[in-house]
């Protein structure tokens, strides 16, 4: 097996930094909480609490050292071309369970916009919808792409009947039945758009480099509408390149796969990616959920580079419209990263691979340290008050007196500097080089930031629920399941959102009720918590309403790329699939094997 290929030394010196950096910066928040504890004695809640806020400023920190490590513009990157022959790619779009009208709408703009380039890409559809209506539906809207097809390559329909492996598995059958006629292929997800100039691109430097195995694209958010889905879009256009070139930064050669909106070396991946299913049963066991990190980290192992360019333009999908939405999909990738702990210490994976594996489960697991710092600290008030029973309410008295505001100036270091600052840095880099007028300008983008840091601030609390729900229910060993992606939900009553998150008003009610019969002085301290939990189903319900397109705006809207345009025009233009009697079942071309 070859060995994973060293890092550079620029990426060496980039990742000593943002380690160091998150280290020193913990101790500091950590030091200080210290400080302010020996004053009145140091107890086992303030050590506890110690190292919490150790590890919970680090892991801040760490996101933070991605952003300012971003901050300094990439050189740009000469236009690839092909040299030569192109070589034989195909365009894979597993799918199950999904819209079939837009999804193919879809796959027909991306087949008018490789035509466009001249380029030939065979496009081939993976599907894993087993329900027979559904699986009828499915095949009459191929018929409908292959009838308006206008690219060179060939268009293909496959339908598996077991499912094993879910998408790696489906990705992995195509390799081994018709993997062999390829030299390339992209993979997409149902709801991704590429341009034809992106999958260019993609190819020649695949082509320019022999060493390169995997190359990631940024996807970037399109046709948000609710209020959510446009700061989520927002967010991820703005402050998502930044995040992006940083961590082309740190990780080098040994970078990441979302899964999707990729390239890869057919033979590169075939020789390196077989996914085993582990042992015992799920959530632990069984098949890996998120394959996309593992399969990155076996190509590393094999020797073959992984890398990721925010810099290729014309890559897009579509997010969540609403928080239901995001925490059904957050919960799989939390069973997925929690699952990685059994493949923490497999064999040859290089030593990054290991930290991205322990990145993800910590991103998960910090929601537990962070409740547990706060039922400490508020378990260690109470104990101030009086430390042999719990008091009486006249018996209370402030308990973050002037004292301890060195404690106070650590959780205002971890929370306000390290998530808010790093966003105002990129405002700020963005108003200098210019990038800010293709959102509107500096003086909206800021108004655009600071309504995005509002609306993620109230939600965060019940983000933090929902997580710590999920990482508990893995941790009791209950399996979630794949569920199908909700697309396109958007709208929610506050009816709806009361029956999703009434156990979270629930515990709201319940926290400030504790705090304020025994420790009322943390009242003012607590309410940034607790009073968006009670107001939950309203703050879930107005964040999914439609949202007028003057704000989060995004230079997709400004200037809408021909390829967002086509799909929209393909899909208002196609009927919606007939009933099943009219299906056309002798139109479909399988996947030759």
């Amino acid at each position: 097996m070859p060995a994973p290929l060293p890092a550079s030394s620029r990426t060496r010196l980039v990742r000593c930094l943002a380690i160091g950096v998150s280290l020193s910066l913990a101790l500091v928040a950590s030091g200080l909480l210290f400080e302010a504890a020996l004053q009145d004695g140091m107890g086992w809640l303030d050590w506890f609490r110690a190292v919490l806020i150790l590890i919970t400023t680090a892991w801040l920190a760490w996101g933070a050292s991605l952003a300012f490590a971003g901050l300094a513009p990439a050189r740009p990157r000469a236009a690839a071309q092909i040299a030569g022959a192109q070589p034989a790619t195909v365009l894979l779009m597993p799918i199950c369970n999904e819209d079939p009208v837009a999804t193919f709408s879809r796959l027909a703009a991306i087949d008018r916009s490789l035509a466009a380039e001249g380029l030939s890409v065979d496009l081939a559809v993976l599907s894993d919808t087993r329900e027979p209506f559904a699986a009828a539906r499915e095949r009459e809207a191929f018929a409908q792409l292959r009838a308006k097809a206008t690219g060179q390559g060939r268009i293909y329909y496959r339908q598996r009947s077991d499912g094993r492996g879910r998408k790696a598995g489906n990705v992995e059958e195509f390799f081994r039945r018709a993997g062999g006629r390829y030299e390339f292929a992209v993979i997409l997800d149902a709801d991704s758009l590429m341009t034809g100039a992106a999958i260019r691109q993609m190819i020649a430097r695949m082509m320019a480099d022999p060493s390169l195995g995997l190359l990631q694209t940024l996807p970037r958010i399109v046709f948000a509408r609710s209020f959510f889905g446009r700061a989520m879009q927002f967010a991820a256009s703005f402050h998502g390149a930044v995040f992006s070139r940083g961590l082309a930064r740190m990780q080098g050669a040994t970078g990441p796969f979302w899964g999707h909106n990729a390239i890869v070396r057919v033979r590169a991946f075939a020789e390196s990616c077989g996914l085993p299913e582990l042992p015992g049963k799920a959530p632990f066991g069984g098949h890996i959920l998120s394959h996309d990190y593992v399969e990155a980290a076996l190509l590393a192992r094999n020797g073959w580079r992984v890398e990721v360019d925010p810099q290729i333009d014309g890559s897009y999908e579509e997010g969540p419209e609403n928080l239901y939405s995001y925490a059904r999909r957050d919960r799989r990738w939390c069973q997925g990263n929690l699952q990685h702990m059994r493949l923490l210490f497999a064999p040859g994976l290089a030593p990054w691979s290991r930290f991205v594996f322990l990145q993800g489960i910590l991103s998960y697991l910090v929601c537990l340290l962070w409740a547990g710092f706060v039922l400490a600290s508020l378990a260690a008030s109470i104990w101030a008050v009086q430390p042999d029973y719990f008091p009486e309410p006249h018996q209370l008295f402030p308990v973050f007196p002037s004292d301890r505001s060195k404690e106070i100036t650590a959780l205002f270091l971890g929370i306000v500097g390290l998530l808010i600052l790093p966003k105002f840095a990129i405002w700020a880099e963005a108003a200098l080089t210019g990038r800010a007028r293709a959102y509107g300008g500096s003086g909206l983008t800021l108004a655009a930031v600071l309504t995005e840091i509002l609306l993620s601030s109230l939600l965060a609390p019940i983000m933090l629920m929902y997580q710590t729900r999920a990482v508990l229910q893995v941790l009791s060993g209950q399996d979630g399941g794949w569920p199908a992606n909700a697309r396109g939900e958007g709208f929610l009553t506050v009816a709806q959102a009361w029956r999703g998150s009434l156990w979270i008003v629930a515990l709201g009610m319940t926290g400030l009720g504790i705090v304020g019969w025994f420790a009322p002085a943390m009242t003012v301290w607590m309410l940034p918590i607790l009073l968006p939990l009670i107001v939950a189903p309203w703050l879930i319900a107005l964040s999914s309403r439609r949202l007028t397109r003057a704000v989060f705006g995004t230079p997709e809207e400004t200037d809408p790329p021909a390829i967002l345009t086509d799909y929209t025009a393909i899909l208002d233009g196609w009927s919606a699939p007939r009933d099943r009697s009219e299906t056309a079942e002798g139109s479909v071309t399988h996947v030759p094997a």
